[in-house]
């Protein structure tokens, strides 16, 4: 369908393509200069110490665990309603993944009500872009408890005024730069760090736990770890540095898209709009996700009657313990504010590129939906 409007869409202009061809005439296309150049920048953009790429956001996040020593028997406290890899680094890294419910306002992990005791790590995720509220993790900080921010809905979003990723709230900061993403490589991710040895261990980490230079003979390496191929290659980060000087401008448009969303849709019957940045915080708007009152059986008609009229939509998310991965690992919870929220959201098209008219679209679809008018 020549008109079909995706739910999220990437951003390629030709000074993209130009920079990834420029690197592909270079002589080395992966480990080159490029991956540290990316790095340097995406640092300076979120106010980070540190930067360290991957070739995704889930082996970011996996990478970040391991450094934080996430190992056989721990628990990682963290949310249900999420991609599985926010809940998964803690199983690839030995741990065990310990879920707590979400704030029904804003559907992010509820830090000031959630069971902490005895966990290594915690993996709060800012859903959607909402900044997640972690003035409550910095006593579990204070504890020896690693804060590890699932940012991958977040870059470009802002909390107490200073973009996440750097503003110090979190001992380290995931990000996906997936096409739907605010920004992109393709596929790849990203750490971001203020500690000098988090960095160290996860740069080490991507490259199969290898450490080079410390032998006489020049050849020499040795690998301290058992690590992983993770490395992002030189033409992904080129595309990556292309984008990242659009950064601000893509997060920009995401919110004037939104609030078109929130002119048009406010008022409609059985629509629940998603919740407002506090005071000082920044949306990043990689989603904008609507509710609908009357639950799952009037979210699942407006998401077939939205299709039937060329329009995608996706679910964020299936809660995480739901799944048979989890269900077979000896899973059986359900979280009630975590359970009303599946039953209810619907992720509308959201990207940097989209018009007036395209949230029009999309509105007289929904609102066809809930006057019944749509069978």
């Amino acid at each position: 369908m020549s008109d079909f409007l995706p739910y999220g869409r990437q951003h390629i202009t030709e000074e993209d393509v130009q920079a990834v061809a420029a690197a592909l005439r270079d002589p080395l296309i992966t480990q080159g200069p490029r991956v540290a150049e990316f790095e340097r920048a995406f640092a300076d953009a979120v106010g980070a110490r540190h930067a360290v790429a991957f070739a995704t956001g889930t082996a970011a996040l996996h990478a970040a665990a391991v450094a934080a020593g996430v190992g056989p028997g721990d628990a990682v406290l963290t949310t249900p309603i999420s991609f599985v890899a926010s809940a998964n680094c803690a199983l690839f890294a030995g741990g065990r993944p310990r879920f707590a419910d979400i704030e029904p306002a804003t559907g992010n992990l509820d830090l000031a009500r959630a069971e902490s005791g005895g966990v290594k790590a915690i993996v709060p995720v800012s859903l959607s872009g909402l900044p997640v509220d972690l003035g409550p993790a910095q006593a579990l900080r204070e504890e020896g408890v690693v804060v590890i921010e699932d940012a991958c809905h977040a870059l470009g979003g802002g909390r107490a005024g200073r973009p996440i990723g750097g503003d110090g709230m979190a001992d380290m900061y995931a990000f996906s730069l997936h096409p739907v993403k605010a920004i992109t490589t393709g596929e790849g991710g990203v750490v971001t760090t203020g500690d000098d040895g988090y960095a160290a261990h996860m740069r080490e980490f991507r490259t199969h736990g290898m450490r080079r230079g410390e032998g006489a003979d020049p050849w020499h390496y040795d690998v301290v770890e058992l690590g992983f191929n993770y490395r992002i290659t030189d033409f992904a980060c080129a595309l990556g540095s292309s984008q990242l000087g659009r950064l601000a401008a893509f997060v920009d448009a995401r919110n004037e898209v939104a609030e078109r969303y929130r002119e048009r849709l406010a008022g409609v019957d059985g629509l629940v709009l998603p919740a407002e940045p506090a005071p000082g915080d920044r949306h990043a708007y990689h989603l904008f996700v609507v509710r609908f009152a009357d639950g799952e059986q009037v979210r699942r008609r407006a998401a077939l009657h939205l299709r039937e009229r060329g329009i995608g939509t996706q679910l964020h998310y299936i809660p995480i313990y739901r799944h048979t991965l989890y269900r077979n690992l000896g899973y059986d919870l359900e979280l009630p504010h975590a359970e009303d929220y599946y039953a209810q959201a619907l992720s509308l098209p959201m990207f940097p590129s989209m018009g007036a008219a395209d949230v029009e679209r999309v509105a007289l679809a929904l609102e066809e939906v809930l006057s019944g008018v749509a069978a």
